[in-house]
């Protein structure tokens, strides 16, 4: 297959949260913010001389037209006429992509460029192997029990408890929160029942100290995981010494690259890594470190905050996983939805397609689309 085309779209869905809306806030970059009513994605559909579509995903969300830029000026142009088939040729020509681009970092807007095009590849070559993406992995799982990763609800305990409770009466059994009050976190806790489990991301919000401080507190109800609890979000030094103190701890999403992950997970500095497939490297890098994880008897669980090919991609990666491991999606209600599984349910089934199985309503893309490209071969 020769890569002829490949389009890049920015959109932007409206959502509701059932949440109080923000009074005096100022620009929030953070995905979970209470600031936001509209959720941001960077999908990227590649086209081949055979009539395939490969369709992958990048990081951005709020700074996507920093991504958006990388792709459309340099990376998407550098994948133009490349011939790809197999794992080999994929391997390859991602090799040769992130030596050529080496020199922008192992994290940032080039790697997430870079991400979803791993991704898209991936589509691609398992549609040529006629197999569905988790069944070219290896996995032999096709049912995968999802998590509702909550937004904020600016640690008001009675919107949180509200908003659990709805939760778990739909049958969730995992939860995550963004709050970052031990108040807060109470107030889930109480909305629980005894066959659902928590856990909470503050989103890299407190020093060392605090974090030990706030450890302390939360460690009395007995959570799943803290994630990101310190800043930088690369003090390793820290995360280590927080992961012996009555919480598991989890980090990853903001590795540079799969080697940093890797190094959290061979150096036993957390209990939980999360490879973050849309930013980390695609498919390609979030495989290693789940096969590092599985070498080094270290818990894997991704991270994912999409709701594209990104979340489809993940859920086919947690079919590698255990069966206790569930796909973290973003729980809002979308206004229109790009595809079914947004519809979320407590569990979903694998698509036998080949491929990702990306079955996307092209009407609503086009709808929500905020700015597209096309970087195509000359005389195409």
């Amino acid at each position: 297959m020769e890569i002829t085309r490949i389009e890049i779209i920015r959109i932007a869905i409206p959502f509701t949260a059932g949440r109080n809306e923000a009074e005096n806030s100022g620009q929030d970059f953070n995905a979970a913010s209470p600031n936001l009513n509209k959720m941001e994605s960077l999908i990227v559909k590649i086209h081949t001389d055979n009539g395939r579509i490969g369709w992958g995903e990048a990081f951005g969300h709020l700074v996507n037209a920093v991504c958006y830029a990388a792709l459309e000026k340099f990376v998407a142009p550098f994948f133009l006429n490349k011939q790809i088939e197999t794992q080999h040729d994929l391997a390859a020509l991602m090799k040769s992509a992130e030596y050529a681009f080496h020199g922008f970092g192992r994290t940032g807007p080039i790697r997430y460029a870079l991400s979803a095009i791993d991704i898209a590849l991936w589509d691609l070559i398992s549609q040529h192997a006629g197999l569905p993406l988790w069944k070219m992995l290896g996995a032999e799982r096709q049912k995968i029990s999802i998590y509702p990763s909550l937004v904020s609800y600016g640690n008001d305990p009675d919107l949180v408890h509200k908003k659990v409770k709805e939760v778990v009466d739909l049958g969730f059994k995992q939860i995550k929160l963004h709050e970052t009050t031990f108040e807060a976190v109470a107030a889930a806790k109480n909305a629980l029942n005894e066959n659902c489990s928590l856990m909470v991301d503050v989103n890299c919000c407190w020093n060392k100290e605090d974090a030990a401080a706030e450890i302390a507190k939360l460690k009395t109800l007995n959570l799943k995981w803290l994630e990101e609890p310190v800043w930088p979000v690369d003090d390793f030094d820290a995360l280590q010494e927080l992961n012996q103190q009555g919480i598991s701890i989890s980090a990853g999403e903001n590795t540079a690259g799969e080697l940093d992950a890797i190094h959290l997970i061979k150096n036993k500095i957390v209990d939980i890594v999360q490879p973050s497939v849309a930013k980390i490297g695609g498919v390609s890098s979030a495989v290693q470190v789940i096969n590092a994880g599985s070498e080094h008897s270290v818990t894997v669980v991704p991270h994912c905050f999409y709701y594209g090919p990104g979340m489809l991609a993940t859920a086919h990666l947690v079919a590698l996983l255990p069966d206790d491991i569930y796909l973290e999606v973003p729980y809002i209600q979308f206004k229109e939805h790009l595809h079914v599984l947004t519809q979320y349910q407590p569990e979903i089934i694998l698509p036998e397609t080949p491929g990702l199985g990306f079955q996307i309503n092209e009407d609503i893309l086009k709808k929500y689309t905020v700015v597209s490209s096309t970087c195509m071969n000359q005389g195409v």
